[in-house]
């Protein structure tokens, strides 16, 4: 089996195809204009997710419970796609896969902040989709099979290190703790450094107090499992 299977529909055509149908034909012109385009960010990033403190899939093993379900979000410290900011928007993500992330057949669903302008969300859209290159989203973009409808609402972040959250309107909460001593109760100082790593090369494992996401097609509740915490730099 290929690590990211080809037979199915790529995020990157699907969302592409969900939001220009909200903005303006796509064509030909417009895919050699994203291909073409510049893009970076730099995050403040939260993830949590339903394995067990740490996350096995950070060491290439097989996620605890055979399958994964996991939230993760993005608030942009200083992003810009070409001449475009996208300074201080928040983007998240919630996600389903039946087996290991990289063995595919997975279920997305993405969420942008509702304070995005038009071109802001079609630029977040269109890096999100890995249409225009570049790690993470090139690569993950090929693991989803289905894409949900794009939500855009309210994205409320609370960056306090290991105490941090993330509130998308009624749809996800994430709510992060620092990991406690079994024995004492205080809290764990733990990192994982991931030299290989392309959502994050560092973070810091905490974890995940709350892990909510309700949206049609894709509802799960993981309290108190894998969580982390870091800031990440992308490009193409």
């Amino acid at each position: 089996m290929l690590p990211f299977p080809c037979a199915h529909l790529c995020l990157r055509h699907v969302v592409l195809e969900l939001y220009y149908q909200r903005s303006r034909q796509f064509n030909k012109g417009d895919l050699m204009s994203v291909v073409k385009a510049k893009w970076s960010l730099e995050a403040d990033f939260l993830q949590a997710c339903n394995c067990d403190y740490g996350c096995p899939c950070e060491f290439s093993a097989p996620p605890t419970r055979g399958f994964c379900e996991g939230t993760g979000a993005w608030s942009i410290v200083k992003g810009s796609f070409d001449d475009l900011k996208l300074d201080g928007i928040g983007v998240g993500f919630a996600a389903h896969w039946p087996k290991a992330i990289h063995e595919g057949g997975g279920t997305l669903q993405l969420f942008i902040d509702d304070r995005a302008t038009e071109q802001q969300r079609e630029a977040i859209l269109t890096i999100c989709s890995g249409q225009a290159g570049g790690l993470p989203f090139e690569i993950l973009a090929q693991t989803f099979s289905k894409v949900l409808d794009p939500v855009f609402a309210p994205i409320n972040f609370k960056m306090n290190g290991r105490d941090s959250s993330v509130h998308i309107g009624k749809h996800l909460n994430v709510e992060l703790e620092p990991i406690k001593n079994p024995v004492t109760g205080e809290p764990e100082s733990v990192g994982v450094v991931h030299g290989t790593g392309f959502i994050f090369k560092s973070a810091e494992a905490v974890s995940g107090k709350v892990c909510q996401v309700e949206v049609p097609g894709l509802k799960f509740d993981w309290p108190h499992k894998a969580g982390f915490f870091t800031r990440v730099n992308y490009s193409n």
